[in-house]
């Protein structure tokens, strides 16, 4: 058995074999990321988002060079809403709620344009792509399985939002036995102060969550094992 690949990292290095982790995407849809989306209409600014696609596309890029596992995730509903829960749906005062018609078709409905991934992050032939109807990337969804079937234990984590689904993700797989890596500066979220606290969350108390590291300690592990 091959020594671990080390990332420097909070709260100490964290090692990893490719062979047996995956790179994880959360949501890095157009409808959160994208003028025009989901996100825009509950008063965010997306540009807050948008600055995690530079270092993600060298992260993603990276990973398939080695020939990691990557997964990407959409959250979404049924064109009928059944799996969408009024307490979801009825949250907040959006100016345009799931489902209702928006620049990209409706709000976070599979199958329309803005529930797909962005250009730049686009998934290519034999990645795996979980559609989620929660903020949780293994609530109602084949992901578990699907990791455990290739034999993947640790997750190198990304996406958004930091605060919502990054979280519940990192703490869902936390739960489920799964080592999480999340790199602070591929994933985002719309307020500064939540990128912060929602980073010092995971790595504290001795990672009671998991880790957190910059991509380019990740780039520079893959790097030692070429």
């Amino acid at each position: 058995m091959s020594d671990p690949l080390l990332v420097e990292a909070e709260p100490y290095a964290y090692g990893f074999d490719p062979r047996h982790t995956a790179l994880l995407l959360i949501d890095m849809q157009r409808d959160f990321v994208e003028p025009g989306g989901f996100g825009e209409t509950l008063g965010n600014d997306v540009s807050m988002l948008r600055r995690v696609i530079p270092p993600l596309q060298e992260v993603l890029a990276a990973t398939r060079a080695a020939g990691m596992t990557v997964v990407h995730t959409r959250e979404g509903h049924l064109p009928d809403l059944s799996d969408c829960p009024p307490a979801k749906l009825n949250r907040g005062t959006p100016s345009l709620r799931i489902g209702d018609p928006g620049p990209k078709g409706r709000i976070l409905i599979r199958g329309e344009y803005g529930h797909d991934i962005i250009d730049e992050l686009a998934p290519v032939e034999g990645e795996i792509v979980v559609d989620k109807p929660g903020k949780g990337s293994f609530h109602s969804t084949d992901l578990d399985r699907t990791l455990r079937a290739a034999d993947i234990r640790t997750l190198i984590v990304t996406g958004v939002t930091t605060e919502v689904c990054v979280h519940t993700t990192v703490r869902e797989a936390n739960d489920r036995g799964y080592e999480c890596l999340v790199l602070s500066d591929c994933v985002g979220s719309y307020f500064a102060e939540f990128q912060r606290y929602g980073l010092e969350m995971i790595a504290a108390q001795g990672g009671i969550f998991g880790w957190v590291a910059l991509s380019g300690g990740y780039l520079k592990a893959l790097e030692t094992r070429s």
